[in-house]
């Protein structure tokens, strides 16, 4: 079965913080890259951060230095801790593979969280 459930958004003033998570069927998670992505409104989903099954993580640009990905193997979960949270980090955020394994069905994604910064 393939699953992938996000959770973990909010609403939040800039500069404040949120941790995501997403829990993610062993046929998606083991051994394989994991990341999240995001998409904001009238825009197409963009790749934020990967972490390996061996724990090394890259990040776009725009996140460095505030956003640490991390993985549970044991829970077949992946997290992205957000720090200093900014106006243009407000999207819907999802977790896959990296990049999206295509399924016999077509790419897999969960139904996402919702992640708005506003004062």
């Amino acid at each position: 079965q393939v699953q992938l459930v996000e959770s973990g958004g909010g609403l939040v003033q800039p500069g404040g913080s949120l941790r995501l998570s997403c829990a993610a069927s062993g046929s998606i998670f083991s051994n394989n890259f994991m990341g999240w992505y995001r998409q904001a409104p009238g825009k197409q989903r963009e790749w934020v951060a990967t972490i390996t099954s061996g724990g090394s993580t890259t990040y776009t640009d725009s996140v460095k230095g505030r956003f640490t990905i991390s993985r549970d193997n044991a829970k077949n979960t992946v997290y992205l801790q957000m720090n200093s949270l900014k106006f243009e980090d407000t999207a819907v955020y999802y977790c896959n593979q990296v990049p999206p394994k295509r399924w016999s069905a077509g790419y897999y994604w969960g139904q996402g969280t919702q992640v708005t910064v506003s004062a």
